[in-house]
């Protein structure tokens, strides 16, 4: 049976800093292997108009995470910044609080999990209503 805290996928989240008004989305595209967390972070960057994008690496021991996500230069951010938080049991949520040179804040992520059988029986509805129209 897999395990359903494992954290490859796709998290939509948002970060907000305790010291200013911050407050961003970001998109991040986990894979985890043996409890190593690999992946990269997507977030808009208002001042420009573009995207930042970062890599994690951290790790999973059971429902704690830890990452460092380090922004490639995009954006013209190159600072990392260290994340740690706790997985719901579901696998469905992260919250959890972030660090970087003395400024903190909060952050969570979601994701949804598919059923395969329940995404069968949509296609299978999909296919019958298309045959019918």
């Amino acid at each position: 049976m897999s395990d359903p805290q494992d954290l490859t996928g796709v998290w939509y989240g948002r970060y907000t800093a305790d010291q200013d008004h911050q407050d961003n989305g970001f998109i991040a595209l986990l894979e985890e292997l043996h409890g190593a967390v690999t992946g990269t972070i997507s977030e808009p960057d208002e001042g420009s108009g573009g995207i930042r994008r970062a890599s994690v690496r951290g790790a999973r021991d059971g429902a704690s995470l830890s990452f460092t996500k380090q922004y490639d230069g995009s954006g013209g951010w190159t600072h990392s910044v260290d994340y740690a938080g706790n997985i719901d049991a579901d696998g469905t949520l992260v919250m959890g609080g972030w660090v970087v040179e003395g400024f903190t804040g909060a952050f969570d992520m979601t994701r949804e999990k598919f059923d395969a059988e329940a995404l069968e029986s949509e296609e299978d509805v999909a296919i019958v209503i298309g045959r019918r129209a």
